[in-house]
């Protein structure tokens, strides 16, 4: 494992990144309405990404183990669909559906990462409180996040308070280490064994982010290559952040 420590220098064009990130994220997500297609969204997040002279971090991204480049910009991720869903003229969101939100931002060469899961229309209460148990989840591994604390403790955060809502931790994904490449190490899983892994030290920055399903916690991989949904096709929530590691509370970059 190679965590890489980020300079001041590195830290500033990355904290300005994760503010343009927030705000091209949020802009986005108050376009998501019923009637509007995933293809709509991707297109808008794309060009509020380059008229502020950045770049889409996802965009012809090709990870290991991947056979081909992610096609978009944005990934746009429907219900049951957990994350990487590939936006598309034909998927038109209507009133009721969840629609995960992921984006990445690269300022200056250095890279943030951010997700959200918002609600199509009037959804659900079933669906409510899953979105806000997963964003409570996300908070929740934020506040371990400090100098002294190990990865195993974001997990074991997160996996404690999930715990009684009895909803599926998705385990085959998880966040990363990001600044000088949108994944780096460590890998850090939304489950694990508190004082394990990684020690945690000042001028680390990674993406947490908590997936959750409504049922198992069982993924499958769809025949695009790209597109994980849940097994059981219940619904499933997304939140993800870019934090620094400080010598205090974490800071988050990428806050709106």
């Amino acid at each position: 494992m190679s965590i890489i420590i980020k300079t001041k220098e590195e830290i500033e064009i990355i904290r300005e990144g994760g503010k343009r990130l927030a705000d091209v994220l949020e802009k986005v997500s108050q376009m998501v309405k019923p009637g509007i297609s995933t293809w709509e969204l991707d297109k808008y997040a794309e060009k509020l990404i380059k008229d502020g002279g950045d770049y889409p971090a996802f965009l012809n991204y090709k990870p290991d183990g991947a056979d081909t480049p992610y096609p978009a910009s944005l990934c746009v991720s429907v219900n049951e669909e957990v994350v990487h869903g590939i936006p598309n003229k034909n998927k038109i969101l209507k009133e009721g559906d969840i629609v995960s939100l992921d984006l990445g931002l690269r300022h200056k060469g250095l890279y943030t990462d951010m997700a959200v899961t918002v609600g199509v229309g009037e959804i659900s209460n079933g669906a409510k409180k899953l979105l806000e148990t997963t964003h409570r989840a996300l908070e929740v591994g934020i506040g371990v996040a400090r100098v002294g604390n190990r990865i195993g403790d974001i997990g074991h955060a997160i996996e404690s308070f999930v715990r009684p809502y009895r909803y599926g931790i998705v385990e085959v994904l998880a966040g990363h280490g990001v600044g000088c490449e949108i994944h780096e190490d460590p890998y850090i899983p939304n489950f694990g064994k508190a004082g394990t892994g990684a020690k945690l030290v000042k001028g680390m920055i990674i993406a947490i982010e908590p997936m959750l399903n409504n049922g198992t916690k069982n993924v499958v991989l769809e025949k695009d290559g790209w597109t994980f949904r849940t097994a059981d096709r219940k619904k499933s929530a997304h939140f993800e952040h870019t934090i620094l590691i400080t010598d205090g509370d974490p800071e988050i970059l990428t806050a709106n």
